[in-house]
């Protein structure tokens, strides 16, 4: 017993380990946040809710079924339901039938409605399918943000860690009389400077680890984590893929235009189910119903059932002629909607011209931004490293260095910036492009 409780906490132990130490990558966070997001599983319950709005509407196609039984008691003057006459006495009663009516035209509006709800089921799960191509756009910027922090914090801890170099360094020229003292203290300045920075970039790192937790509905801040990999930039190539190409493949596959369009089918849908309210209504009915009465003791219960039984079926005409303009004003408002739907879809179709130029255009800015940042720091790098060797052999003095040294670090940090802003721009040109969020690669 001793053993298999040993076991168990060893196996809680090692869970508990290993949910701490996890590490996640970008994958994890959109597969993650697509399965536990609060807005998409509203979005999962519209699409459920329209499939429910659908079964109405082919339920509409059956006939209507209803039962009905009445027991009474009667004290007095009251008509005897078996021989429909007037009688002064006490009597029980019981009557019951059974109803059925059907629809056999109404407009065309039953198959309207069956065609309406598969479309709203489709644009619902346009609408689902849109907001998990934002969520994941979402994410994926929080997360390269994460690293952008991390990466900014790892240039300041390394140069800091060169900064203690050189103070050691200093301190021994300024005992060998090689350097003033005023140099120590400036590159001690730097170094306390460099703390400083540390601080506020490690808390930087914090509050973006916890905004993307939060985004992933996530609680366990103090353990959450993700991957220290280095993202590279990669698929270059659609940044080359002409517009022309990236507008027609955005047009296929985002959502935005997808739900304009079925806006646009329910809009004339409901043009036609407005107009079928103009039409004839014709309806098919049944009726069976008995009646058994105490009063008539002559007969027994099932005799007066089968004796006091009737049917009736027929048809039912109804023709719309005056309902104060009602009809038409529907008809007449479904077709501004219509028109209204039409002029969305169009607008739609421009702002997405406009939103896959617009990435285009942010993703070549951002590709020059970053070459330059590329370039900026290498000359950076050089000065830097030229300013070292003279401040080591005491050519410059310490506050030179140390300029040079903040102009190198704040390089490095550009080309941080530039290269997560260029993959993040690209992430989103690929998606317009078609790529399922899930699949976007770093």
């Amino acid at each position: 017993m001793k053993k298999f409780l040993l076991l168990g906490v060893f196996t809680f132990t090692m869970f508990t380990i290993s949910a701490q130490t996890k590490k996640w990558t970008l994958q994890d966070c959109v597969v993650y946040a697509l399965e536990n997001n609060i807005s998409v599983k509203q979005s999962e319950l519209d699409v459920a809710n329209t499939a429910l709005e659908k079964s109405d509407a082919v339920g509409n196609f059956l006939p209507s079924i209803n039962a009905n039984a009445n027991v009474s008691k009667n004290t007095g003057l009251g008509v005897n339901p078996t021989t429909n006459q007037l009688e002064n006495r006490v009597f029980l009663s019981a009557s019951g039938g059974v109803n059925l009516g059907y629809t056999l035209f109404d407009g065309l509006r039953n198959i309207r409605q069956v065609q309406r709800a598969e479309i709203s089921q489709l644009a619902s799960q346009y609408r689902l399918d849109k907001m998990k191509d934002d969520i994941a756009l979402f994410v994926a910027n929080s997360y390269l943000q994460v690293l952008l922090n991390k990466a900014n914090l790892e240039v300041i801890l390394t140069q800091n860690t060169v900064t203690k170099e050189q103070i050691k360094r200093t301190e021994e020229l300024v005992e060998a009389g090689s350097l003033p003292r005023g140099d120590l203290l400036e590159i001690q300045a730097s170094d306390a400077s460099e703390l400083q920075q540390i601080a506020v970039a490690e808390n930087a790192v914090q509050i973006s680890l916890i905004s993307l937790a939060q985004l992933l509905l996530i609680k366990d801040y103090a353990n959450f984590d993700i991957a220290d990999d280095d993202y590279n930039i990669i698929n270059e190539d659609i940044a080359n893929t002409p517009i022309d190409t990236l507008i027609e493949s955005a047009k296929e596959n985002r959502q935005e235009i997808n739900i304009a369009e079925s806006d646009v089918s329910l809009a004339e849908k409901d043009v036609q189910l407005a107009k079928g309210a103009l039409l004839p209504t014709l309806n098919a009915f049944f009726g069976y119903d008995t009646r058994y009465s105490d009063a008539d003791i002559t007969k027994t219960f099932n005799e007066q059932l089968y004796l006091n039984d009737g049917i009736g079926y027929g048809l039912s005409l109804n023709i719309p002629i005056l309902n104060g303009f009602s009809a038409r004003n529907n008809v007449s408002r479904s077709k501004i909607n219509l028109e209204r739907s039409q002029l969305q879809l169009e607008q739609a179709q421009l702002d997405l011209e406009s939103n896959v130029y617009q990435a285009m255009v942010d993703v070549r800015g951002s590709k020059k931004a970053y070459e330059a940042a590329q370039t900026a720091f290498a000359s950076q790098e050089l000065a830097y490293q030229y300013a070292k060797d003279r401040y080591e052999v005491g050519l410059t003095n310490a506050f030179d260095f140390s300029q040079s040294k903040v102009r190198y670090d704040n390089a490095n940090i550009e080309i941080n910036r530039t290269k997560y802003d260029y993959i993040f721009k690209l992430k989103v040109l690929e998606l317009y492009f078609g790529v399922d969020p899930t699949q976007l690669k770093f």
